[in-house]
């Protein structure tokens, strides 16, 4: 999918404290817990979704690749908004979400798609949920389910807030020297909330970065 163009250089400068989270438990308690570190968390009401769409290999919207392997399945199963900014901004907060399994993957924080699909606190976000794990030694496995998404524009049309429940039940560490996947029980700490707030970027006609990334954990409204 080739969507928009990239602008050669974009940044923009909200800020956010951030809460990590992601890849499911285990039971290495150190390394399966990647609640990394944290900051900001607040929820809104989510809206029912379908629509199962993940990159995949070789796909490079916007010119960025943001291929991953076989083992890590990112779905996102919700439906588009009508209104074209805020299905713009949805598309984009996933890409942001690949953007950091990809980073993950490929051991690096500076991926094109990190700095393509962020921003100021969206940024930080991203670059520690991945040094974190290069930092523990580990990468991510199973899938991820991403739902009841909803959108929110900001009346200056600048911004739009995209809401989803995150299901991380089937998603855990890996451990990079023995490949050893971390496990434990399915429980409600696997359910998230996450809002990220996505700017668009004023030199390109379609493309949105994230600028904030709240979480809520253990959401029983997810499960």
């Amino acid at each position: 999918m080739k969507r928009r163009t990239l602008p050669v250089l974009a940044t923009l400068s909200t800020v956010a404290a951030l809460l990590l989270t992601a890849c499911g438990s285990g039971d290495d308690k150190s390394a399966a817990n990647d609640k990394i570190a944290g900051a900001d968390q607040g929820a809104k009401t989510p809206r029912e979704s379908a629509d199962p769409s993940a990159a995949e290999a070789g796909d490079k919207p916007d010119g960025v690749d943001l291929s991953l392997p076989k083992d890590m399945n990112l779905v996102f199963d919700w439906q588009k908004p009508k209104d074209p900014n805020e299905a713009a901004a949805m598309d984009d907060a996933a890409n942001f979400v690949r953007a950091i399994y990809r980073g993950v993957h490929k051991r690096t924080s500076n991926d094109a798609a990190v700095t393509a699909y962020s921003t100021a606190g969206g940024l930080h976000y991203a670059k520690t949920q991945i040094d974190g794990r290069i930092d523990g030694g580990w990468t991510a496995t199973g899938t991820r389910r991403h739902y009841q998404a909803t959108t929110r524009s900001a009346p200056n049309g600048k911004s739009v807030e995209v809401a989803f429940c995150v299901d991380s039940s089937k998603f855990y560490g890996k451990e990079i020297k023995t490949g050893k996947v971390l496990k434990s029980k399915p429980s409600i700490s696997d359910f998230d909330y996450f809002k990220i707030i996505m700017v668009k970027v004023p030199t390109s006609d379609a493309l949105w970065q994230a600028s904030k990334v709240f979480v809520e954990t253990k959401v029983a409204k997810c499960q």
